[in-house]
């Protein structure tokens, strides 16, 4: 959608012309799993997958994520985004019912696909993005957590990332991302369990950049991205450009590697064993291959 702002006419060698600014606004329609809504310049976008009171990623929120970032990239009409979850979980990882319907390279051909859209548009968002982790983050949820520009934490909250714990990789950003912010010693500790962290943890470790409790996540998140879209915004953006590109050299080492590992691990009997063990109730017994 596309509104004209700023008409004017000028002459021009005794010629006249119109001139108009446009500002173009995200397409909020045909998304089936993220809700949309403005609160003056701030664009909110709320997680909020009907399929799923933990706000799972199944088929339908993987395609609208991806779609979001490509189209949040030429958002024009607010000056900072907030993106936050509904019910239980910001957005607690992969759902594990979708996962055995993965069972073909072309299927996982369109996960990369898109997996690899929603990391690096997401970094090409030029607006600022605050994130406000209404309860758990996990997987790709902390992944794009871990990726906006400041994170708000409630206090009940916890954020991980548990890929290992069902035989696959984290190849959807957390490699790049986690040992980027704490290290590569933390970060394989951390990846190599899928243990979560507190919400106290995250901020001592610099996860995250604010905890808040439950009840006024909603308030200080939106008054801080107010506050972002109050501000220089081409210095703003600007500023985010130049520090994203380091996030962007780690990406470059790493996710195209971790995600053809994370691939392949999805064909491993770990996986299948991870996903049997999740059906039936139990902990997995898991053989190493």
């Amino acid at each position: 959608m596309h509104s004209l702002r700023g008409e004017g006419r000028f002459g021009n060698g005794g010629k006249e012309f119109s001139s108009f600014s446009t500002m173009t606004a995200i397409d909020e329609t045909g998304f089936t799993t993220l809700r949309f809504d403005r609160v003056g310049k701030v664009l909110r976008v709320t997680i909020d997958n009907p399929a799923s009171d933990i706000n799972a990623v199944d088929e339908a929120l993987h395609t609208d994520l991806a779609r979001l970032f490509e189209r949040l990239r030429h958002e024009d009409e607010a000056r900072a985004i907030l993106l936050t979850g509904s019910k239980k979980a910001f957005c607690a990882g992969g759902d594990f019912n979708w996962f055995p319907t993965l069972d073909s390279t072309k299927k996982l051909d369109v996960l990369r696909r898109d997996g690899k859209s929603i990391i690096w548009d997401l970094l090409d968002v030029e607006l600022p993005i605050v994130c406000a982790l209404n309860g758990h983050a996990m997987g790709l949820g902390a992944s794009i957590a871990l990726l906006c520009d400041t994170i708000f934490m409630a206090d009940t909250a916890r954020i991980g990332d548990p890929h290992v714990r069902v035989g696959i990789v984290a190849g959807d950003g957390g490699v790049a991302i986690w040992p980027l912010v704490v290290g590569p010693a933390l970060a394989k500790r951390f990846l190599m369990t899928g243990d979560h962290l507190t919400a106290a943890h995250a901020e001592r470790l610099g996860l995250v950049t604010h905890v808040v409790s439950s009840d006024l996540l909603a308030d200080e998140s939106m008054a801080f991205a107010q506050r972002l879209a109050g501000g220089a915004t081409m210095a703003i953006r600007y500023t985010k450009m130049a520090v994203n590109k380091l996030v962007k050299d780690a990406l470059n080492t790493a996710f195209d590697s971790s995600m053809g590992h994370e691939l392949v691990t999805f064909f491993s009997d770990d996986h299948k064993e991870a996903l049997a063990a999740f059906a039936e109730r139990r902990d997995p017994n898991f053989l190493g291959y």
